[in-house]
C-alpha cells in the first residue's frame, strides 16, 4: 500500500529545511533585542478554551477546528491559533503581575481545517509575540515596529501595514447596533454563514471572504466612527507614533480580524507578492481576555506571523537570505579496507573537535566519492589510500580552488 502526506500537510525536505532554520533563528534574534522570551505550550488545549477566546460564532470555531474526545471523554482541539494557550500557561504558572510586564514569544505548529492554498495548509507554523501589563499606545507601536523589523531583516520587501481599532466593550455595543441596522435590508441577499453571523455577531460578516457579499460590506459602517473617546484617543496615538516612526502605513475601516478577543488596535503586514491571501502576519490588542479568563484586569497585544507565507516570498525574493550555510568541512574518501579504518578513526576525531564531517561507506571508487563530497559541499575532501597509509599522510584537497597537500593524519583537524 502506498501512503502520502495527509492533505493540507507537507513534508519540509532537507533542501528546505535550511530556509525554515535560518528564519527561525531571525525571529529568536529579533525578538530577543526587544526582551522577549519563549514559552512553549501545548499543541492540544481543552476545546473550552478557544471556543471561549476565540468566539463561537468565528469560522475558525465553527468550521475549522480539529477537535477529539479522549479516552475520558474530555473534548480537546489542536490549537489553531496560540494567544489562548499563552494566556492560560501565563495564568497557571503565574507569569503574569501587578505593575511588571511580561513579554512572551513562540514558534510551532498550528491546526485549522481550511482549503489549502499556497502558503496555507491545515498545519501550518506560526511565530508570534505576546505582551502583557500595559496599554500604553506605544506598546502597540513596538510590536508593529519590530514584526517590521524582523521582515527588513530577512529581506521581505513591497509591505505595508494595515491598521485599524474595533474599539472596546464599552463602544463595540453601538458599533454593532450600527451594522445590524445596515445589514438587516441586505443580508437576506447574502451567504449563509453571513445570515447566521447577522443573528449571533454582525462583527463577523466584515470577515466574510465571498465575492457576493464584498458589495454590501464595503457600504457597511466603520468600527473606526463609533469609538468611544478613550479608544478614539488610543488609535490617534498608534497613527501618530507610526508617522514619527516613518512606517508605511494605512488605515483599513474593514479590518476586524477572525478572533472575537480584539480590542482597540488590529493591524496586519501586507506583502504584495502573495496575491490574495497576502497578509504575512497580523495581530492586535486584546485586553480583556486576561480577565476573562480567570486573571485580572490586564491589558495585552500581540501578532503572528505566518512562517509559511513568509517561506513563499522568501523562495522568490530574498536571493541573500535563501544562500545557505548547509555543507559540511571534511568528507574523508578512502580506499581499501585498511584506509577504512584509519579514515573512520580520523572522522571520529574530527567530529569530537566539532568539525562537520563525514566519509563514504559504500565501497565506491574514489571518482564516486569526490561526487559524492561535493554533494554534501564539503569544504575539503581527505584522500586516504595504501601509499598515504605507509606515508601517515593524506591528501587534503580544498573543493572550491582544486588545491591539494600532503597532510599527517595526525594534523588533519588543525589543518581543517
Amino acid at each position: 500500500m502506498k501512503y502520502n502526506v495527509p492533505r493540507g500537510t507537507k513534508d519540509i525536505l532537507p533542501g528546505e529545511t535550511p530556509l525554515w532554520q535560518k528564519l527561525e533563528a531571525a525571529c529568536r534574534k529579533v525578538f530577543a533585542i526587544y526582551n522577549y522570551q519563549e514559552i512553549r505550550t501545548p499543541v492540544f488545549e481543552m476545546t473550552e478554551l478557544f471556543a471561549r477566546s476565540i468566539g463561537n460564532t468565528t469560522d475558525i470555531v465553527k468550521k475549522e477546528m480539529y477537535t477529539f474526545e479522549d479516552r475520558k471523554g474530555r473534548s480537546l482541539t489542536l490549537r489553531p491559533e496560540e494567544t489562548a494557550p499563552v494566556v492560560r500557561a501565563c495564568l497557571e504558572n503565574s507569569l503574569i503581575g501587578p505593575d511588571q510586564i511580561t513579554k512572551l514569544y513562540y514558534i510551532g505548529p498550528m491546526f485549522r481545517y481550511e482549503r489549502p492554498q499556497a502558503g496555507r495548509q491545515r498545519q501550518f507554523h506560526q511565530a508570534g509575540v505576546e505582551v502583557f501589563g500595559s496599554g500604553d499606545s506605544l506598546v502597540d507601536v513596538e510590536v508593529i515596529q519590530m514584526n517590521m523589523k524582523l521582515f527588513e531583516d530577512i529581506g521581505l520587501t513591497d509591505l505595508e501595514v494595515d491598521i485599524n481599532s474595533v474599539g472596546c466593550k464599552d463602544c463595540q455595543p453601538v458599533f454593532r447596533k450600527a451594522l445590524k441596522d445596515y445589514f438587516k435590508n441586505n443580508v437576506k441577499k447574502m451567504c449563509e454563514d453571513c445570515k447566521d453571523r447577522f443573528d449571533k455577531n454582525p462583527l463577523r460578516i466584515l470577515d466574510c471572504k465571498e465575492k457576493g457579499c464584498q458589495s454590501y460590506i464595503n457600504k457597511a459602517p466603520a468600527s473606526v466612527d463609533y469609538l468611544c473617546p478613550e479608544c478614539k484617543s488610543h488609535f490617534d496615538a498608534v497613527i501618530s507614533r507610526l508617522n514619527d516612526a516613518k512606517l508605511n502605513y494605512k488605515i483599513n475601516k474593514r479590518l476586524v480580524r477572525g478572533l472575537d478577543y480584539y480590542t482597540k488596535t488590529t493591524f496586519e503586514i501586507i506583502c504584495s507578492k502573495l496575491g490574495a491571501q497576502n497578509a504575512v502576519s497580523g495581530g492586535g490588542r486584546y485586553d480583556t481576555l486576561v480577565q476573562e479568563f480567570g486573571g485580572k484586569a490586564t491589558p495585552a497585544v500581540g501578532f503572528a506571523i505566518g512562517i509559511e507565507r513568509v517561506i513563499e516570498v522568501l523562495k522568490t525574493g530574498s536571493p541573500n537570505f535563501r544562500k545557505s550555510e548547509q555543507g559540511i568541512s571534511l568528507f574523508i574518501a578512502t580506499l581499501g579496507g585498511e584506509a577504512k579504518k584509519i579514515g573512520f578513526d580520523l572522522l571520529t576525531k574530527a567530529r569530537n573537535k566539532g568539525i562537520p564531517a563525514d566519509m563514504d561507506y559504500l565501497g565506491k571508487s574514489l571518482k564516486a566519492q569526490m561526487k559524492a563530497a561535493d554533494r554534501t559541499g564539503a569544504k575539503y575532501v581527505y584522500i586516504i589510500g595504501e601509499d598515504e597509509i605507509n606515508k601517515k599522510s593524506g591528501i587534503l584537497k580544498e573543493m572550491k580552488s582544486g588545491n591539494q597537500k600532503e597532510v599527517p593524519f595526525n594534523s588533519l583537524e588543525e589543518e581543517v
